[in-house]
């Protein structure tokens, strides 16, 4: 897996750890974090050993540096949706990844 998007990945770990405090929406959270994992490894995948450019990891690093600063767990489950397309448009990748569980 390559580093970028590897710490993508952690960055949306995080995410799902802060949105899985609000209780109600614990399931939802869980298998969207699943699905956008699947999401950004496939993306990996697919992309093979193809190197990123600079440009190309600075918007990476950027949108996991934004994502770091979520602290509000209903922001964090919003930011799951957001933060793979992020990383998507960041690697020239088509945005809108998989369907939210339960849509």
């Amino acid at each position: 897996m390559s580093e970028a998007i590897g710490r993508a990945i952690d960055a949306l770990e995080l995410l799902g750890m802060a949105g899985e405090s609000v209780e109600d929406e614990w399931s939802y959270v869980t298998e969207l974090v699943a699905a956008q994992r699947d999401r950004l490894a496939e993306i990996d995948r697919r992309r093979g050993v193809q190197a990123l450019s600079e440009t190309q990891t600075t918007a990476v690093d950027l949108a996991i540096e934004e994502a770091g600063r979520i602290e509000d767990p209903n922001r964090a489950i919003d930011w799951l949706s957001t933060f793979p397309d992020l990383v998507a448009l960041a690697l020239d990748e088509p945005v809108g990844g998989p369907v939210a569980p339960g849509a």
